[in-house]
């Protein structure tokens, strides 16, 4: 590994000041950064370094949480593709089980490819642009995409809103770190709003198709249907209706985004978010305690509506809650920063999510539009909480 750092340094020369690729300099910096740890630590530059760490590193680790959501997820796919055409009539075999994650991962594989293509290339020509260092919120931002679209979504569709996503939503405000909404979701918005088509129905959910011809053909049997949970409560008139159980919902073996629907999945990526650091536990919890009492408050005084009458508890396993909360409600960048302010901000996204659900049949997912709503008002939030601060300082120094 030593050799191999000595002549990856010794290439790197190239790409300093003067050298013959002195212009591609931010590429060797971006390869140089991922590759290997940073050696600025205190002993060599200053008592403010602590250790190697750097931002790349905890875009990695959140990356790492996001892998148990996106196996099951390739996993989902096949098996959902096996349910639709009867191939899992008499029980699922462990040959079944393998067909199922080669499926899914065959179909969500591409959709990984065409985010990362698109944004990190968008991200490499404006470094080279701006002649600035490569900045590494992609690593992230790349890998939800795939999560939280249909698995039926066009790759060009994708390609298109991820480059409007961190076009128009993050270099133009700057880069990475001052955004001001998700990047990630900002795709899934663009790719809802403008091609609706494509984001809601019972067809989306599902494929029955396999990529590049791979086990296609395959006929739906009758009456299967590729419906959300929340898609059955919106469009039901029977507010008693339970489109899933409690341990239907915890296994997440029901038709919705790649990466949203198994909740141990996302558990076990949000105990290695809590336990780094990397996220704040705050966020979530607020989020999800304000989204239970709401949904209580819903289920007792509410409209006599499927989606109103659904148990509190079945709000917070179903759809893309428990995911957005983890893995963007979170995000440093575009969430308040305050401790405080932290409480606010994921009160009012678990306040809005249960409102949307419930009242706009429209949206019946809601926690896109709640936590885009979340970033939009986490600045105010967080002056309202420095400015409160100050004033108590200044009305305590006043009384001495």
């Amino acid at each position: 590994m030593e050799k191999f750092y000595q002549l990856w340094k010794k290439f790197g020369k190239n790409f300093e000041q003067g050298g013959k690729l002195e212009k591609l300099s931010s590429f060797y910096d971006a390869f140089d950064t991922f590759l290997f740890t940073p050696s600025t630590t205190a002993k060599r530059y200053g008592a403010q370094i602590h250790d190697g760490s750097d931002s790349k590193r905890t875009m990695i680790l959140v990356v790492m949480a996001l892998v148990p959501a996106l196996l099951f997820g390739m996993y989902n796919v096949g098996y959902q593709h096996l349910l639709a055409t009867g191939q899992l009539a008499e029980g699922l075999t462990c040959a079944l089980f393998w067909k199922a994650f080669a499926f899914g991962l065959l179909a969500v594989l591409p959709l990984i490819i065409v985010s990362y293509a698109v944004g990190l290339g968008i991200e490499f020509v404006v470094a080279q642009i701006k002649k600035e260092e490569v900045a590494e919120g992609f690593l992230v931002t790349g890998f939800i995409i795939p999560l939280i679209v249909p698995i039926n979504t066009p790759l060009w569709m994708v390609g298109v809103a991820t480059a409007f996503a961190v076009i128009f939503a993050k270099e133009v405000f700057g880069g990475t770190g001052y955004n001001v909404f998700n990047v990630a979701l900002i795709t899934r918005a663009f790719l809802f709003f403008a091609y609706p088509s494509h984001m809601t129905g019972d067809s989306v959910f599902v494929r029955t198709s396999g990529t590049w011809g791979w086990d296609g053909g395959q006929a739906v049997v009758d009456g299967f249907s590729g419906a959300t949970p929340l898609g059955q409560l919106a469009t039901s008139a029977d507010a008693s209706l339970l489109p899933m159980g409690f341990w239907d919902a915890m296994n997440g073996l029901y038709p919705g985004s790649v990466g949203e629907t198994c909740v141990w999945a996302i558990l076990l990526g949000a105990g290695l978010l809590i336990c780094t650091g990397v996220a704040s536990w705050k966020t979530m919890l607020s989020i999800v305690a304000t989204a239970a009492v709401t949904a209580v408050l819903f289920n007792r005084f509410g409209p006599e509506t499927a989606v109103a009458n659904y148990p509190w508890y079945m709000q917070l396993l179903s759809g893309g809650f428990l995911f957005g909360t983890v893995f963007m409600a979170t995000d440093p960048v575009t969430s308040a920063r305050t401790e405080c302010g932290k409480w606010i901000y994921g009160a009012l996204i678990g306040f809005m999510v249960i409102v949307i659900r419930v009242l706009n049949p429209g949206y019946p997912e809601g926690m896109m539009l709640a936590i885009l709503l979340g970033n939009a008002f986490a600045p105010l939030i967080d002056w309202c909480v420095v400015r409160a601060n100050i004033n108590k300082r200044m009305k305590r120094e006043a009384a001495l």
